[in-house]
């Protein structure tokens, strides 16, 4: 039997854009492959993140806010950086494992209204949601698409 893929989303502090991929990974690849988010720093989850994600019907609420480790890089075969600081300050990746970067913005960071905020992390989510398929498709995980 072969082994499942593995991927680790990587962000900044591990509370948003990484939480929501791992989310959608779950949900969408089930158990065709292992899935696992973590961060520069930790956090803690953003409860918006959270609150969008389970208007989806996914949800991440059980996820812990996680630092990055030297295990981390040797579990994954894909790394998957979701913002520009977790790219460029993710350490080299042992031979064999594929990084990838997602130039994600942060929703964190946006202004305006409570409704406006919410609006960015569910557009946010919904770019996750389609990312993180194509990537299944990609990896040939059945479920890319649901």
């Amino acid at each position: 039997m072969e082994r499942r893929p593995r991927l680790l989303f990587l962000c900044t502090g591990n509370s948003c854009r990484s939480q929501m991929a791992e989310g959608w990974t779950r949900h969408l690849g089930g158990d065709a492959v292992e899935v696992a988010s973590a961060g520069i720093e930790a956090h803690g989850q953003n409860p918006r993140a959270v609150a969008v994600m389970a208007e989806a019907g996914v949800d991440i609420s059980g996820q812990v806010s996680t630092r990055l480790t030297p295990g981390h890089l040797v579990w994954a075969d894909r790394i998957v950086t979701v913002c520009g600081h977790a790219d460029e300050h993710c350490p080299n990746v042992p031979p064999g494992t594929h990084k990838v970067h997602w130039p994600l913005a942060d929703p964190a960071k946006a202004t305006g209204t409570e409704a406006e905020v919410m609006a960015t992390f569910r557009a946010c989510r919904d770019e996750i949601r389609e990312r993180v398929a194509a990537l299944l498709e990609e990896l040939g995980v059945d479920g890319g698409r649901r």
